[in-house]
Parts: C-alpha cells; structure tokens; sequence
C-alpha cells in the first residue's frame, strides 16, 4: 500500500489542478465584465457571428451609428422590444413580474427579456433558453446598463442581432436583405417591418410579410410616434 508520504504529492496534484480549473472558470465569469467598458469605443461581435465564421457560414454585418439610423428603427425596435428600455436599470423587474404572471412557466416569459439582456446574451452568452444563462444574464445586464450609454447600448443591439436567416447581422444588412436598400433608407413602415420580425427572423419575413407581420408592424408604427425616447439622442 502506498504510504502517506506517497500520497501527499498526489494530493498536492489534484488540488492544484483543482485550483487551476477554479481559476479558469473565474476568468471566464470576468472576462466579460471585463471587455464591457471596451465596447465604449470597440465595435463589437456576437457570439452567434463568432460561430458561424467557425463553422465557415456566411456572416454579413455592416456596423451603422444610431446617428445614421432614421429615428423610425431604434424607436420601432424600442416600441416592440422594450418600452421601458429608458426607464429600467438592465433588467425590467416590473416587466418581468408581468411576464411570469402571464406565462405557465419562466422559460415561457420572453416578454420579460429585455433589450440589455438580449445583448449581454449575443456578446457572450448563448441562444436558447434556461436557467443558468437567466442567471448569467440578469447581472451582466445590470453591469451593461451601468457601465455604457443607453444609446450606445441600443446602437450595439442594433447591428449585433440577427435580422435575416442567412447570416445577415445588423440592421443594415437586415434591411439590404429584405428590401433592397441600406437601413439609412428606411421607411417608417419598413422600420416596424423589421422590429416585427424579432425575435426569430427565420420563421418571419419582412421580405414577404405574412397577416401576423403585417399587423405587428402596423402597432409598432403607432407605438414608435408616441415612444418617449429621453435617453436618446436622436436628431434624424
């Protein structure tokens, strides 16, 4: 048998192994309250962009400044997405005690996911839906919202979702996709086309709107031209 002076190199072994892999997923935790305030300045990818460029799928993302966006999209997406995006810290409680009462269960209530936690998800999460990503998610919304502008925030969502079902990221190339021109050019309606088909632009087409789109579209139009928008600037 092996003796006690054996076996405490082995010991040490494990521990310190043990203690490098707890290191590890520390980073990894950090890592992205760590490049958050980065993204001030640094244009950003998704996490979706990054796999499909693993997997050698096409990825086309044409990054746009809200300045030169038609006040129409960030007030549609706004409008359909998070209306109380200007109000809330990262995370819409009211929203989201809304949403569990209204759902039979908590994967059920996308209604309180609100656009700072859409993008803590499409930087450095992944899609689908359960309870560790929830968890993950609600803090680095709350960090999100603390450390960038909520334009910045909303300008981000705008060019790092996904607006076509081929790769096309960003609502430039979502616009380009389904009607035939840059986002600059966007109608009021066509803005609130586009804000109808999040947040699953393979089943909805703006492309060829079925009635459901259509009708979406026409109560985000009305919703947009109402929309208090005080946290952004949107001179255009």
């Amino acid at each position: 048998m092996p003796s006690v002076a054996a076996k405490a190199p082995r010991r040490r072994s494990i521990f310190r192994f043990l203690r490098w892999i707890a290191l590890l997923v520390l980073f990894v935790l950090l890592l992205p309250y760590m490049l958050t305030p980065l993204y001030r300045y640094v244009t950003p990818v998704s996490t979706l962009m990054v796999w499909r460029w693993l997997n050698g799928n096409p990825v086309q993302r044409t990054y746009v400044p809200i300045a030169d966006m038609p006040r129409a999209i960030p007030l549609s997406v706004i409008a359909a997405e998070d209306a109380r995006f200007c109000q809330h810290g990262g995370v819409d409680w009211r929203g989201l005690r809304e949403a569990l009462d209204d759902a039979d269960s908590w994967q059920e209530a996308r209604g309180g996911s609100t656009i700072t936690q859409q993008v803590a998800k499409n930087l450095f999460l992944w899609p689908g839906r359960s309870f560790l990503r929830k968890a993950l998610e609600m803090p680095l919304a709350v960090w999100i919202d603390l450390v960038l502008p909520k334009q910045r925030i909303l300008e981000i969502y705008l060019n790092i979702a996904e607006w076509g079902p081929r790769g096309q990221f960003g609502i430039d190339a979502g616009a380009r996709y389904a009607f035939r021109k840059p986002a600059r050019q966007l109608s009021a309606r066509e803005a609130a086309m586009m804000a109808a088909i999040l947040p699953n632009p393979h089943r909805r087409s703006a492309q060829k709107p079925g009635p459901g789109v259509r009708r979406l579209a026409g109560i985000y139009t009305a919703r947009a031209r109402g929309q208090p928008a005080g946290c952004l600037n949107l001179s255009n």
